[in-house]
């Protein structure tokens, strides 16, 4: 196997002038976001070098209990920055949230690491913690879209939910539009990726693996297999936290328990 090419910190300064070109766009057109992108920046590649030294520690460690600690922690901090964008009040439905983020994820985790991958020991920290992090990463994004097209959908079409509740429908039979429209386009993006996957995209953990010097035969055996865990483990997590959720904020009589910080935009 071919080692990897490092590239040296100053290779990465030089490139990271690259963004002067999306600050300068953000001045021309007035977008107000070159704060943001300095920001961001700031903090991804803060984020990134330290989790870069603690998996470091943690691939030495090789530890079942850190490594569940792990998992744990990546639900809970994913749950609230789905609620945080979603512009969802944390403190009705953050554990509703995580408990259909947990049991979309571990079942399949165990899959991967018992049944398809078959690290040794099978908690190998090498293959759990990055798969676990692919799994949930792809998990936000679905859930943020999926969350704020049901909530705004209470919002926006108040008049359609209480027209059913008042015809005598349950407040679950009355949500059900609404739910099939979220859960639909929350899926349309992974839908299109798949679909195009191969030909327009070649996506990054096979594109990681190739540069690591993995054939790209299994390169693309790998992919295949994450992106329908990736699939799989999405619309789990969006039905269980979606009725979880719904338990919570919804009352016997239709009465939506839930209020906007600020009405979402997309």
């Amino acid at each position: 196997m071919k080692s990897v090419i490092d590239i040296s910190w100053w290779q990465l300064a030089i490139f990271s002038l690259t963004l002067l070109i999306p600050i300068a766009m953000s001045f021309r057109y007035r977008l107000m976001i070159s704060k943001d992108i300095i920001i961001s920046v700031f903090r991804m590649g803060l984020q990134l070098c330290l989790v870069g030294i603690y998996l470091e520690y943690l691939f030495a460690l090789n530890s079942l209990v850190v490594n569940v600690c792990w998992l744990l922690l990546i639900i809970g901090v994913g749950a609230s920055a789905i609620l945080s964008k979603a512009h969802l009040p944390k403190r009705r439905l953050i554990i509703p949230l995580m408990a259909g983020m947990m049991i979309g994820l571990l079942p399949m985790l165990a899959i991967l690491c018992l049944l398809m991958v078959q690290p040794v020991p099978f908690y190998n920290t090498q293959y759990m913690i990055p798969l676990a992090g692919m799994l949930m990463g792809n998990t936000l994004s679905g859930n943020i879209v999926a969350l704020q097209n049901l909530f705004t959908a209470y919002h926006e079409r108040r008049s359609e939910y209480e027209a059913a509740i008042s015809l005598g429908a349950s407040p679950r039979y009355a949500s059900q539009p609404f739910i099939q429209n979220a859960i639909q386009k929350a899926n349309a993006p992974i839908l299109a990726s798949m679909a195009s996957i191969g030909l327009v995209t070649l996506p990054g953990m096979m594109t990681g693996q190739i540069l690591g010097g993995a054939s790209p035969i299994i390169a693309a055996k790998y992919q295949f297999m994450i992106m329908i865990a990736i699939f799989v483990v999405l619309n789990i997590s969006l039905a269980l936290s979606i009725e979880y959720m719904l338990k919570a904020v919804l009352t016997k009589e239709g009465k939506v328990l839930v209020q906007f910080k600020k009405n979402p935009t997309f």
